[in-house]
């Protein structure tokens, strides 16, 4: 007895019907959204948003493309009879930016790393440490940012006058006129929101990770540096790009705690490219743009990590 197969090509398989009680994310339908007016005015209000934002920017570029001399005469929104990056050269050359790039990086660079690790050590006690007052102590770093920073300018200006450090570590022997008085306070008026976004960023962790390490003999180091602070890389990488980009762009320390104009931050040096008669704002324009070029590097590289950590704890499940 012999059993005949069927030889035809089988084909596709038919597609399942979706399911009454399936998430809507697995229906063919909710696939391809239907573009209704109401979707469209959403969309349309938020591109004008974003044009509203970009436009400072666009249009310090568009002028720092082209000469003053055609800008003064016909305006910055005409158009232009030529596009160069001369004003560049110029403005990076004339302002002396390296030197102040470095400037900037001696300060934010500590700054960051600084403000995470030590905010880091506060949200694990808080959030997973068995601790009293540990409500308290958040509320406390919380409160922290809403103190204006500008009230204690004067209390810390004394303060730092005072405080003698080595020759090695400050030419002024205090920690005035040095990187270290900047770095401390960005690092003290940045602690309250690090620590306030890793707290809550922790809690939402399984608790049952740490508990399976303490029952393999994991100690508290062992729970925060090898268990929770890796789980916690998106957070850090969007407090990271926050951070830089606040401490990057910071000049009222610095032009409150240091004297010497050879340790002043980047942002310094756009006043060199002003003169005392005449300010070219296309070369001021110009000088803008690159001052602003870190930042968007720093974003462009950690842009994955930043969009996960701003969009953690939205769903669940």
């Amino acid at each position: 007895m012999s059993v005949h197969a069927d030889t035809a090509t089988p084909g596709p398989p038919a597609p399942t019907p979706a399911t009454p009680g399936a998430p809507a994310s697995s229906r063919p339908s909710a696939r391809r959204r239907r573009l209704t007016p109401g979707r469209f005015g959403v969309h349309a209000f938020l591109m004008a948003v974003s044009l509203g934002f970009l436009a400072p920017l666009l249009l310090a570029a568009y002028a720092s493309l082209r000469p003053y001399d055609e800008t003064a005469e016909r305006g910055y929104f005409s158009l232009p009879d030529r596009l160069s990056f001369d004003y560049y050269r110029q403005a990076f050359t004339d302002s002396g930016m390296t030197k102040y790039f470095v400037n900037t990086l001696l300060i934010a660079v500590p700054g960051v790393l600084l403000a995470l690790f030590l905010a880091s050590f506060v949200a694990f006690a808080v959030a997973r440490l068995r601790m009293r007052g540990s409500i308290v102590l958040l509320m406390l770093f919380t409160a922290g940012n809403l103190l204006p920073q500008q009230v204690i300018i004067t209390p810390l200006y004394v303060l730092f006058n005072r405080i003698p450090l080595p020759y090695w570590m400050s030419d002024s022997m205090t920690m005035y006129d040095s990187y270290w008085a900047v770095v401390a306070v960005q690092v003290g008026f940045q602690m309250g929101f690090c620590v306030f976004v890793l707290a809550n960023f922790m809690r939402t962790l399984p608790i049952e990770i740490l508990e399976a390490a303490i029952v393999d003999g994991a100690g508290v180091w062992a729970q925060y540096w090898r268990i929770t602070l890796p789980l916690c890389r998106p957070a850090l990488a969007a407090l990271g790009t926050l951070q830089f980009t606040w401490m990057y762009n910071d000049f009222l320390w610095a032009l409150v705690f240091i004297s010497d104009g050879d340790k002043l931050p980047v942002t310094s040096a756009l006043n060199n490219l002003r003169g005392q008669f005449f300010t070219d704002y296309n070369l001021l324009a110009a000088g803008s743009i690159i001052v602003a070029l870190p930042t968007i590097i720093v974003f462009l590289l950690l842009q994955r990590h930043f969009i996960a950590g701003l969009t953690l704890g939205s769903s669940k499940g």
